[in-house]
């Protein structure tokens, strides 16, 4: 794939990542009773164990741990002390049991502490680095995934928005002492809900124009498994009904530069990620007329 900028290379955890490297499966997991899809929960740890061996098994590099639902449009709230015991439970038991790293989704600074102590090796933090204790913490994991993540109302070109967001989390980062070829960026997917437009419009609009994120330098790393854009597209409102719909959009994602997908279903992505990077091989990159430089990053 042919990209003007930056090229976007990283370690995370010792797993090479970005451009020249294959892409990343990201097998995600919760142990959250509330997490918008029930068929990510594993109920004990027993079943946790088991679906992460199958997830690499299955062509997993990465096991992403949730332990807090972070649905914008669900009232998931529980103390960080519980989600600190889930999460290092968790932690914990796969790290003991799979042979690849584990990644620890949470934005709140007790918990992230009790993954980093229970063998976790990367955060993923859905708030980029917003709060300054996790900050604190960062540079501690082996790997960080920053998301786009702000307040709002949101309103102008999603792409920009969202380029300016993650130039403020990387400037979070470098502050806080985490080392840039640690990083990599995620534009948040299905979590701008306050943009004066439907937000499947919001999501469908940085997809396509993805590969202006690679203007900051960084791999990105994108989660649309299941989620509520794909309902609203292909009018599914179960979660369940959404396997095609997340296939397509984690291969168009790929086309259009991710170099890490976050993921349910290992198996089935792993092969939809595998012909989209086939394909990208040979395929030119869209660049924009002005393309976005995101607080002056080239």
């Amino acid at each position: 794939m042919t990209v003007a900028g930056p090229r976007a290379q990283a370690t995370i955890a010792n797993l090479r990542v970005g451009e020249g490297s294959s892409v990343i499966l990201v097998g995600a997991i919760n142990v959250s009773p509330e997490s918008f899809y029930p068929g990510s929960v594993a109920p004990d740890v027993s079943t946790l164990v088991k679906r992460a061996l199958g997830m690499v098994e299955a062509g997993a590099n990465l096991i992403d741990l949730g332990a807090l639902s972070t649905a914008p449009y669900r009232e998931t709230a529980i103390s960080q002390e519980e989600e600190a015991r889930r999460l290092s439970q968790a932690v914990a038991a796969l790290v003991a049991e799979v042979p690849v790293p584990v990644s620890a989704d949470t934005s709140r600074p007790i918990p992230a502490r009790a993954a980093l102590e229970a063998g976790a090796r990367v955060l993923n933090d859905v708030t980029g680095l917003h709060d300054p204790e996790v900050a604190a913490l960062a540079s501690r994991f082996h790997g960080l995934v920053l998301m786009a993540w702000g307040d709002g109302p949101w309103s102008g070109e999603p792409i920009e928005r969202v380029g300016g967001l993650l130039h403020g989390a990387l400037m979070r980062a470098g502050a806080a002492g985490v080392p840039e070829e640690r990083i990599v960026l995620d534009p948040g997917i299905g979590f701008f809900r306050r943009t004066g437009r439907p937000w499947h419009e919001w999501d469908s609009a940085v997809l396509g124009r993805l590969y202006d994120l690679l203007a900051l330098g960084r791999p990105l790393c994108v989660a649309v498994s299941r989620k509520s854009f794909i309902g609203a597209i292909a009018d599914r409102e179960q979660p369940e009904d959404r396997l095609p719909g997340s296939l397509a959009a984690a291969a168009i994602a790929v086309l259009h530069g991710a170099h890490l997908i976050r993921t349910h279903d290992v198996a089935e992505t792993r092969q939809a990620v595998r012909v989209a990077e086939a394909i990208r091989r040979f395929s030119a990159a869209p660049i924009s007329v002005a393309r976005p430089t995101f607080g002056g990053c080239p």
